[in-house]
């Protein structure tokens, strides 16, 4: 999220779409609720189904899977047409005025620079002309026919409401209704705030989905402001934590990136992270990498990094592809090249796509080891269970290892919202039976990994032997011993850069942020962004203080927010150029002459002058992006891309399926479907009374949700000849399921041109072990391709056939 969950009640209007707030994040919905009952706020929904948000909106339109950008883009056109452009804050703040190079083009759906071989774009052509002096070239009147703004105006003028009606099913009479409300928050004085989460992140261009509400979120001027954002609904109480330190497989904790085999050492590492700024006087506070990336090498390696080997940076290992996604290493599981499979918190064989693909991949490995509270369907693939599990128990050998671990009820720690709020918890109770905490089984192996070394050697032993491993009990570091670590400490006295005379951090203490983290070895921190959360004025996540001056909804001494506690990014947009508040009702910090004031911590250099310093701080433009250059694999600009599997062509080009520069395994491309086979289009989604895989072992929440079922249009219904409550098949290219069919009004056909388009909706809930009834889930109909981007699978958006059959009597 750029804002906080209580922020959101601070705004004029709410659009969910991509998301279902109300059902899956109902506790976070109460702040829509504030803002409709105190501020008079709407709330628009837009979803292929008619969910418990919309039910409780003010305008509500369907759409037809897979099928957003177009939506998103002729929203931004119509914007530009009805003058509906926040005009300072799109001049100032984004990138409009930069000129982009003459031989940047889009054509047939494809922008400059495709290559069909290679699945890929040369993005050369996707840049600023740059000047003599070094910086970008810009045009502050938008005149320039080559400028960014021109460029969009002429990209999203093929996005008409006619289009928007023929590509996603929406009518053209509710898409223009819901473009006039979104128009509002162009003025100073209205806001906007997009709530979204995996209805948006899992198709195979979801970034993209992303990017589209956020450019329209930028002409409107509502990034940075008070009810404004761009706020991500992260689907598990911790997953932005994980993703913070590390997650994904190209990413060091705090975004910093895994070195490559192109980086042959740490000159050529870090000659591509200079951040040079493209205008005169801006921050691009990316220019301190080396700082965050030494002081993570010293946290990592200690006295083993130095400056003499360049701070241990050979034993970070290098990648040799762009990422080991889980696409990526199922992919090599399923070819034989994978044995060892370490499962830590989660259910893949519910989780990933085309279950059984994910079945044939385990079963070739030679060791599955699954450290998990409960007992998962992943550590049970190779147990038959009839037709909910067919496989041949005898045949697989893979040896499985199931070590029970605790539960967040049951540690101490962190919890980082979607808001990035780090809230400190206390474990509610002590681990049943043999269970274990994640730390003590890791450390266990660490050290006897570390022993082995020891006695035995190995080709490169460093790595593991010199990492830093100094807590109280090296066999279960403390929850305490791990923050501490993360946040950062000097390792020597540490200097104010500007008055030398003047200690920031003696020897031995915590930093106070990363303000004060060094390049030349002086200090430590395990993620950089999470600096300040436990300094020497103690442990700040674990703070309660609920005083909330003017009623902001800030809540500054609640918690502690990364990052450096700000709980609005990007707050200095909030202000105009003279730094005074678009909106003086809702103001978030203002320029009082000397400096920036207010209820935040600003998001930039306290003395940074208005006229001056853009608020965009991380980026080198100093401004926001509409145009992203090269930093996305599929486009600087969001283009209509047709799921994998569509009902119908993509419009811009018959020919194109699909994300054209999605990584497509060899083997999935074979099982990519046609509606001539497959006619209807099928999306996943989540229901309240169940937490992913978790409450389906809870007696309760398996009797409120006992049973299997697909939801699907009383029109479909009566063409299929399928009962209300009636069993059926649902099978796509990669399987087949049986479920309850839930016939509602909730789903209504769509029509695209010329073309009625069905959607059954699938819940993902279910499987075959737990407390309730045995059944699937979508991942054993859905495709195995993910975001061209970050490898998100292609869960929303899929091809499948439905029929009635006879099931088990119900009594």
């Amino acid at each position: 999220m750029t804002n906080s969950w209580t922020d959101i009640r601070n705004t004029d209007l709410v659009i969910v779409m991509g998301g279902n707030a109300a059902e899956a994040h109902p506790c976070g919905f109460k702040w829509v609720t504030e803002a409709k009952a105190h501020r008079g706020a709407k709330l628009i929904v837009v979803d292929p189904r008619f969910t418990r948000t919309a039910a409780v909106s003010d305008y509500y339109a369907h759409i037809r899977p897979g099928s957003d950008i177009v939506f998103l883009m002729a929203t931004i056109n119509w914007m530009i047409q009805n003058d509906k452009v926040q005009w300072e804050y799109v001049k100032n703040f984004t990138n409009a005025a930069f000129i982009v190079k003459d031989e940047f083009g889009w054509s047939e759906g494809l922008f400059s620079g495709y290559d069909a071989e290679k699945r890929d774009y040369d993005k050369s052509s996707w840049e600023y002309v740059v000047g003599e002096d070094g910086f970008a070239q810009v045009d502050m009147t938008l005149s320039h026919p080559r400028c960014v703004w021109n460029l969009l105006k002429e990209h999203v003028s093929r996005y008409t409401p006619e289009l928007v009606e023929q590509v996603c099913g929406t009518p053209r009479d509710r898409f223009l209704h819901i473009a006039g409300m979104i128009g509002e928050c162009s003025a100073p004085d209205k806001t906007m705030t997009s709530m979204y989460a995996l209805g948006w992140t899992q198709h195979s261009k979801g970034s993209q989905n992303i990017r589209g509400m956020a450019m329209l979120q930028l002409i409107l001027g509502n990034i940075g402001v008070r009810g404004g954002g761009m706020n991500a609904l992260r689907g598990h109480s911790n997953i932005q934590g994980l993703t913070d330190v590390g997650l994904m497989s190209n990413l060091i904790p705090g975004y910093l990136n895994m070195p490559t085999e192109k980086d042959s050492d740490w000159a050529t590492y870090m000659s591509k992270k200079g951040f040079k700024p493209l205008r005169p006087g801006q921050t691009s506070y990316w220019q301190n990498y080396q700082k965050f990336m030494v002081s993570f090498l010293k946290a990592m390696w200690g006295d083993a990094a130095t400056a003499g080997n360049d701070w241990a940076f050979d034993y970070l290992p290098k990648l040799d592809v762009a990422n080991y996604d889980i696409l990526r290493m199922f992919e090599m599981m399923d070819k034989g090249q994978v044995n060892l499979y370490f499962c830590q918190g989660f259910n893949p064989l519910l989780s990933f796509p085309n279950r059984g693909k994910l079945t044939s991949a385990l079963s070739k490995l030679k060791l599955l080891v699954v450290m998990d509270p409960l007992e998962t369907e992943t550590a049970h693939f190779w147990e038959n269970h009839g037709e909910h599990n067919d496989v041949d128990t005898a045949s697989i050998q893979t040896e499985v290892i199931e070590l029970p671990t605790t539960s967040f009820a049951e540690d101490d720690g962190s919890l980082v919202n979607s808001g990035r709020w780090m809230q400190w918890h206390w474990a509610a109770g002590t681990p049943p039976g043999q269970a274990q905490r994640d730390t003590w089984i890791m450390s266990g192996i660490f050290n006897r990994v570390k022993k082995l070394y020891q006695d035995e050697g190995g080709p490169f032993p460093d790595a593991i032997l010199n990492l830093t491993w100094n807590y109280a009990d090296p066999h279960e570091p403390s929850a305490e011993e791990l923050a501490k670590e993360l946040n950062g400490r000097a390792l020597e006295d540490v200097y104010d850069l500007k008055d030398p005379t003047k200690l920031l951090a003696a020897k031995g203490k915590q930093v106070a942020n990363f303000s004060q983290l060094r390049d030349d070895g002086s200090t430590m921190a395990g993620c950089w962004i999470f600096s300040g959360s436990w300094n020497e004025d103690g442990n700040m996540m674990a703070r309660r203080d609920n005083a909330d001056p003017d009623e902001t909804g800030a809540y500054l001494g609640w918690t502690y927010a990364w990052p450096m506690n700000r709980r609005i990014l990007y707050n200095r947009a909030s202000a105009d150029m003279q730094g005074k508040p678009w909106d003086p009702t809702r103001k978030l910090i203002e320029w009082n002459g000397e400096k920036w004031t207010g209820y935040d911590v600003p998001d930039i250099s306290p003395t940074a002058k208005p006229e001056e310093v853009g608020p965009f701080i991380m980026n080198p433009e100093g401004t926001s992006r509409l145009f992203t250059r090269g930093m996305m694999r599929d486009g600087p600009f969001p283009t209509h891309m047709e799921p994998f599997e569509s009902p119908i062509a993509n419009v811009f080009n018959p020919e194109l399926r699909g994300n054209p520069v999605a990584r497509v395994f060899a083997d999935d491309l074979a099982q990519f479907a046609t509606s001539d086979e497959f006619p209807f289009v099928a999306t996943s989604y989540r229901l309240t009374e169940h937490f992913h895989y978790w409450t389906k072992h809870n007696r309760i929440n398996s009797a409120l949700q006992p049973e299997f079922f697909v939801e699907l249009s009383a029109e479909l219904a009566a063409e299929k000849g399928i009962e209300k409550g009636g069993w059926v098949r649902v099978w796509s290219k990669r399987g087949s399921v049986k479920a309850k069919a839930l016939v509602t009004g909730r789903i209504k056909p769509m029509q695209c041109g010329d073309k009625t388009v069905h959607c059954i909706g699938i819940p993902l809930h279910w499987g075959f072990m737990g407390a309730a009834r045995k059944g699937w889930g979508p991942n054993s109909l859905t495709p195995f391709v993910g975001d061209a981007n970050v490898e998100t699978p292609e869960f929303k958006a899929f091809l499948v056939n439905i029929e009635p059959i006879k099931g088990e009597a119900v009594s």
